[in-house]
């Protein structure tokens, strides 16, 4: 039967739907399998489609139901963010309240020459005349130097940013943030240290202090931490920022130096290493009373502005970091050890002779001279080593480890300055052992501290045996100068006062008719003590050429207030002496000092101080 015959059944021969069928399948038997097959496949996507709206109305139940809270949760922590915004680091004074660091707004600026409208040699003309800085060619290159995302300055200041912002140039491109800045430059780059590009501090007290130059953000919405909301593509939404994210504290971190006096040491500092070529050197001035620091210079320095400029070696204040062997300006604190063991009193005499023989090794006077039995005030004044063996011979080894100590040798000082280096005091088995440890710690060798731990120790014979704690920081002040937050220091009592006030006076006469007289000064009672001594190559020996020339002196000596001390590394020339390098620095800095602090003639002025008192 064709296509047309079933057809023409169809339309002519209507009949009920089962015996049409029955019709269809007996004339044309693969209609049936035809049918089947389409029904087969119409169920198969039926069954698909169940099994899909099955699943996802599973994956809905999950996500609504099961997890809703949990998803509802995280839908939150990527809309919202919460974030430390920067807040601008307190600002540090001096002890006269003179802003020594800031921080203070700064731009960014990038350039994108392919958006000029003007000519780049317009554009160069009219930067130059605000970048007084820049010159008009050094700009034009820069813009010649690529397209787009050309950076002109990171610290472009706040005046001049705004100026450039008003020429309405397009292609500039405006970030503005907050810098750290040092309006007094290197003068003190040894103590402040510097912030780096992510204001985080990185030297001096702008590392050890961070937490107190963290101003406090108890005031805020949300203390240190806030919550804003973002967009799609994650920037943060203006109005959710909080209200009162700019109600700061308005205390400044005060420090003891003073910046008159400051200005003074490293000057003086700078010149006697340009005059005997010196490696570096330093400069210390104390107050003997409670430990403030009120000038320390370390020379060669750097500008913590442009810190990046300079060799890292510069950032770290080595009068804290470094120990050296003290030589001769450690024998006034082995004078007042013995003192104190009751082994010899103010008016003993002592053997300088011109050398002596201990243990096989041969110590002899610098001068390779010797003047006999002499009172331990000529034996000072002299500065002998022989004398000094045959003192601290009469105590017994192990107490004369113990005292040394007790002074703290091997220990922290506590200081506020960071990386602080302790000194070194050999073992006590090796100490003990034999007479020439004993021998060579007498005159200051085989021992080691920092310059700033030598202050420490002097400071203690100054004020009547106290050590004290060196430091920089004087607390938080308030804009009226009202002290908020005061450091608790410790100290405690080494020398005995009697033994102290001795000792300072035999000081008193090295400058007056000893090695200390470069740094007499008419009127003023000063007490001092020379040191030049051997550089070790850290291999346990010598270096031939190579010393250190220092001089500390207690200002003054009838009512001490200051101690001021001088260390140069390696000067050289044929007269390097403590004596002749060190010396007149101190004394440049006490005249200074006498300025500046109003410090009284303890005797007429012109007429020529008594030696014998």
């Amino acid at each position: 039967m064709n296509v047309f015959k079933l057809n023409s059944q169809k339309i002519n021969k209507p009949a009920s739907s089962k015996n049409w069928f029955n019709q269809l399948k007996n004339e044309n038997p693969k209609f049936t399998s035809l049918n089947f097959n389409f029904l087969v496949r119409l169920i198969i996507i039926w069954l698909v489609l169940m099994l899909g709206a099955t699943g996802l109305l599973w994956r809905l139940y999950q996500l609504q139901i099961k997890q809703g809270d949990e998803l509802t949760k995280k839908a939150k922590q990527q809309q919202t963010y919460n974030f430390r915004p920067y807040i601008p680091r307190r600002s540090i004074v001096d002890s006269r309240g003179n802003v020594i660091a800031l921080d203070k707004v700064v731009y960014e600026i990038y350039i994108h020459p392919n958006q000029f409208v003007k000519t780049k040699e317009e554009v160069a003309q009219m930067l130059s005349d605000i970048l007084k800085d820049r010159d008009k060619n050094e700009i034009l290159k820069l813009l010649n130097s690529r397209n787009s995302g050309i950076l002109l300055g990171k610290n472009i200041t706040e005046d001049q940013g705004n100026k450039i912002k008003e020429l309405s140039l397009n292609g500039f491109d405006f970030n503005r943030r907050y810098a750290r800045f040092y309006p007094q430059g290197e003068l003190l780059a040894d103590i402040m240290g510097y912030v780096d590009t992510e204001h985080s501090g990185q030297a001096g007290i702008e590392y050890s202090q961070e937490k107190l130059l963290e101003r406090d953000v108890s005031s805020l919405p949300m203390k240190s931490m806030l919550t804003v909301q973002k967009d799609g593509q994650g920037a943060i939404i203006p109005g959710s920022l909080p209200d009162g994210i700019v109600k700061l504290d308005d205390l400044q971190l005060k420090l003891t130096l003073d910046l008159r006096l400051q200005r003074a040491v490293r000057e003086a500092l700078k010149n006697q290493l340009k005059k005997f070529n010196g490696k570096r050197g330093t400069v210390i001035v104390m107050d003997v009373h409670n430990g403030a620091i009120i000038a320390l210079a370390c020379e060669p320095t750097y500008n913590p502005n442009k810190y990046s400029l300079y060799d890292f070696s510069l950032y770290k204040n080595w009068s804290v970091t470094d120990t050296y062997e003290p030589g001769s300006t450690f024998k006034p604190l082995n004078v007042a050890i013995a003192l104190d063991e009751g082994v010899i009193t103010p008016d003993s005499l002592v053997l300088d002779a011109p050398s002596i023989n201990i243990d096989g090794w041969p110590i002899a006077n610098a001068s390779k001279t010797g003047k006999g039995w002499v009172s331990i005030t000529k034996a000072l004044e002299v500065s002998s080593n022989t004398g000094m063996i045959y003192i601290m011979k009469k105590i017994n080894r192990a107490k004369y480890y113990e005292r040394l100590q007790e002074l703290g040798l091997n220990k922290l000082m506590g200081v506020d300055l960071p990386f602080e280096a302790t000194g070194y005091l050999k073992p006590k088995e090796i100490f003990t052992a034999r007479d020439i440890e004993p021998a060579v710690s007498a005159f200051g060798q085989g021992l080691s501290l920092t310059p700033l731990k030598l202050v420490q120790l002097h400071a203690a014979l100054a004020n009547g045996g106290k050590l004290v704690t060196p430091h920089v920081v004087e607390g938080l002040v308030n804009a009226e100068g009202e002290l908020k937050s005061v450091p608790k220091l410790p100290s405690k009592q080494i020398f005995s006062e009697s033994s102290a006030r001795s000792v300072v006076k035999m000081m008193d006469s090295v400058v007056a008719n000893g090695t200390g007289e470069a740094a007499q000064i008419d009127g003023y009672h000063i007490g001092g003590k020379t040191g030049t001594s051997q550089k070790d190559d850290g291999k346990g020996r010598y270096l031939v050429n190579a010393k250190f020339t220092s001089f500390v002196a207690i200002l003054p000596t009838n009512d001490p207030q200051y101690v001021v001390f001088a260390v140069v590394d390696e000067p050289q020339g044929g007269n390097t002496f403590g004596s002749t390098v060190a010396a007149p620095v101190v004394k440049e800095v006490m005249n200074s000092i006498i300025r500046i602090k109003g410090i009284p003639p303890a005797y007429p002025i012109g007429l020529k101080k008594d030696k014998n008192k």
